[in-house]
């Protein structure tokens, strides 16, 4: 701990925004950094607390303590290599992760000013790209192959640390590029897909193999896969969406959201789209069903088609500012969150159920929404929905479908390999090894999961490349 008076007389400074005026135009990343100066002073903040809450809450197990401190000492090599040994990818959680340590830091559970630890992990993973810090390494092989099918974050990161022991790793992706999620679900503007290509082709310098439009289980097979190779890695992700079965579903105009998310990441990465798919918002009413992350994901990429409007709705109460009593640390906070895209431009409304879709020669004009209220938990139990009674109409040309996923897709590679899967439809593995009983198969990542963070599935990528090596070994 370098400044040990820093936390005293030193505010959080966060960069902020790129201009709404500015940023509105374009797909370009909206978050802007600060200088190196900047940067070093807001790691001088980190108090190398005894028990250091932002190390228990990663689930990385990322030692934010010490990077820090090397970061404000200027050693922007060590902090990288500290950094480098416990998250595969910082340029990526360093982005887009919702940084469950700055939610525990100390600063933030005393006086709402955690440290910039985010942040500052994008700056030292940056600076270490720009700086040569990170080359490819050639690791020493020994002759035995794994699998990886999904290039998501969990194969992403199970690849990447298979590959480093050792091993000749392939990874098999049913799209047209590597990145799953990252790069056709989550949208330009929060994460540069120049960022995941300076990635991949890294792992390509360093021995990789990836095959994109590879659907296994149909256009390839699964048991030849597992076969072939030594082990395999499932990680392909939980990607049915959560539908809402109502009267009018079938309309022209009703869209899952990451109908509207994947075609603008093809269309930015010059991937052709037929023109009777593809979906414009410009000059459109726009309504997003679901509050969360893809919610606000689609009313960005909704403001940069020109909507005429965005308005989005959750069936959820709104969350209090700042503090929520009802979820005290160590609870994730649940509070309002104003995302970049909300600043842009968006009406927002909570305690709405939706009824019907309304439509006109098949195509829609509008949702019928009822307003609830919610009941108080009682003892052992959930809260309690009650409809009031009170509906409306909202107009709306266009809807998308941002309330979650339920599950991994079940036909294909999970049909033809007989896996087993749990209450809620994902994968089942042994929980301490990811394995799948009697099986040279492990999986990992959402699929095991159910649908969570980038953080988590790179760590269950981690969890499953040690457990292969392990199996591998032993065998």
């Amino acid at each position: 701990m370098g400044n040990p008076k820093a936390f005293l007389t030193i505010h959080r400074q966060e960069a902020g925004y790129r201009p709404v005026h500015e940023r509105i135009d374009d797909f370009s990343e909206v978050e802007q950094t600060l200088n190196s100066s900047d940067r070093r002073t807001q790691a001088s903040r980190c108090m190398d607390c005894g028990v250091p809450f932002c190390h228990w809450a990663c689930p990385l197990g990322n030692k934010q303590p010490e990077w820090q401190d090397l970061l404000y000492k200027g050693k922007w090599r060590e902090a990288f290599h500290v950094l480098e040994q416990t998250c595969d990818f910082p340029e990526f959680t360093g982005r887009i992760c919702p940084a469950l340590c700055e939610k525990s830091c100390v600063l933030k559970l005393s006086c709402d000013e955690p440290v910039t630890i985010r942040e500052n992990e994008a700056a030292i993973v940056e600076a270490a790209f720009r700086e040569g810090y990170i080359r490819p390494v050639q690791p020493v092989r020994n002759d035995k192959r794994v699998a990886v099918i999904g290039s998501g974050p969990a194969g992403l990161a199970a690849a990447n640390q298979l590959n480093r022991r050792g091993y000749e790793v392939t990874v098999f992706e049913k799209y047209e590029l590597p990145g799953g999620l990252l790069r056709f679900g989550i949208p330009n503007f929060k994460l540069g897909k120049n960022i995941i290509d300076r990635r991949i082709r890294l792992m390509e310098q360093e021995g990789i193999v990836f095959k994109v439009n590879t659907m296994v289980g149909s256009e390839v097979s699964a048991k030849e896969i597992a076969s072939t190779f030594d082990a395999v890695c499932v990680a392909i992700g939980s990607e049915v969406p959560r539908d809402l079965p109502i009267e009018g579903r079938n309309l022209k105009g009703v869209h899952f959201a990451l109908e509207l998310l994947s075609q603008q990441n093809r269309i930015l990465e010059g991937i052709a789209i037929p023109p009777k798919d593809i979906i414009n918002c410009k000059g459109k009413k726009v309504l997003v069903i679901g509050g969360g992350d893809t919610g606000s994901d689609c009313v960005g990429t909704a403001n940069r088609h020109g909507a005429a409007s965005v308005t989005q709705i959750e069936i959820m109460p709104q969350p209090p500012v700042g503090h929520n009593p009802a979820t005290p640390w160590p609870l994730y906070p649940q509070v309002l969150k104003t995302s970049s895209s909300h600043e842009e431009g968006c009406i927002r409304r909570w305690n709405l159920a939706s009824v019907r879709f309304i439509g006109d020669k098949n195509t829609l004009k509008g949702v019928e929404v009822e307003e609830v209220e919610w009941l108080p938990a009682k003892e052992g139990s959930r809260p309690e929905m009650r409809k009031t009674g009170r509906t409306e109409v909202i107009e709306a040309d266009l809807v998308f479908l941002a309330m979650g996923f339920i599950h991994p897709e079940q036909e294909g590679l999970v049909k033809e390999l007989s896996l087993a899967v749990d209450t809620r439809g994902n994968i089942a593995v042994d929980p301490a090894t990811n394995q799948i009983a009697g099986t040279n198969i492990f999986a990992s990542g959402d699929a095991v999961s159910g649908a969570s963070l980038v953080v988590r599935a790179m760590a269950s990528g981690r969890k499953a490349a040690a457990a292969i090596d392990q199996y591998l070994r032993d065998k």
